[in-house]
């Protein structure tokens, strides 16, 4: 059986426990040190409300709360929401929602993070997502993109590479195409055969720079990596930016 790619790739990958498992050596403690980092720099109050923005199964949402925020955590996968509400307590919620619309709150910070951005077919839905993410901001508080700094990824593009996760052997093929950042992702589970793809646009601080000005969003910092330190379109793995 081949499960072959879809329009909505994001809505049908991300929904599927192979996902997870294909990433599942993603650094806890990196994420970590840079919630503590990125709370201390916005001052964040204590007790603070913040919105994880396309959360996942909540691992950013579950620390932030864990170091005495209330958090609510949002996505668009159903399954990963069913996985992170086995933490929800009295400051910890997670809801299915979808990035592109406003929720019905406002908080001292949103936070969207680890390239959870650029995955729409139509523009209109990035500039939807960054006017709900300044929709849902008090008056006091700070919205935070953390993508991926396109020109070092394609800079250092591996264009294919085999890797071996709990038995099941993926075949990534990496390329660029019509302004978006592909990955083709083959693997054998079970005995079945499944092919899905993953697609970034490849925006760029410039292209960010043209949509918040649209969104009538003000950029206020920007830096390279998750210590903050200076961002630089050359050498920086990481664009973290900051606005409201």
């Amino acid at each position: 059986m081949t499960n072959n790619t879809t329009t909505k790739w994001f809505s049908s990958w991300f929904d599927t426990p192979f996902y997870h498992t294909l990433y599942k050596d993603r650094d806890d403690t990196e994420a970590h040190a840079f919630m503590d980092t990125l709370t201390n720099y916005l001052n964040v109050p204590e007790r603070g409300i913040i919105l994880d923005l396309a959360c996942g199964k909540g691992r950013h949402a579950r620390y932030l709360n864990k170091i005495g925020y209330d958090v609510t955590g949002v996505d668009l996968s159903e399954n990963s929401i069913n996985f992170a509400k086995q933490f929800e307590n009295n400051s910890l919620h997670f809801e299915v929602h979808n990035m592109c619309k406003p929720y019905n709150k406002q908080f001292d910070a949103v936070f969207n993070l680890f390239t959870s951005f650029g995955y729409f077919d139509k523009d209109e839905d990035n500039l939807n997502t960054i006017k709900a993410i300044k929709e849902n901001l008090n008056p006091f508080g700070f919205g935070v993109i953390d993508f991926m700094n396109s020109e070092f990824v394609i800079d250092n593009l591996v264009p294919e590479e085999i890797k071996t996760v709990d038995d099941i052997t993926f075949n990534l093929k990496r390329y660029v195409e019509a302004g978006y950042i592909v990955k083709d992702i083959s693997f054998t589970a079970e005995g079945n055969d499944y092919n899905f793809q993953e697609r970034v646009r490849a925006f760029t601080l410039k292209d960010f720079e043209t949509m918040f000005e649209a969104a009538n969003v003000h950029l206020l910092d920007v830096f390279g990596d998750y210590k903050l330190h200076k961002f630089n379109a050359k050498t920086s793995e990481r664009l973290v930016m900051i606005f409201k």
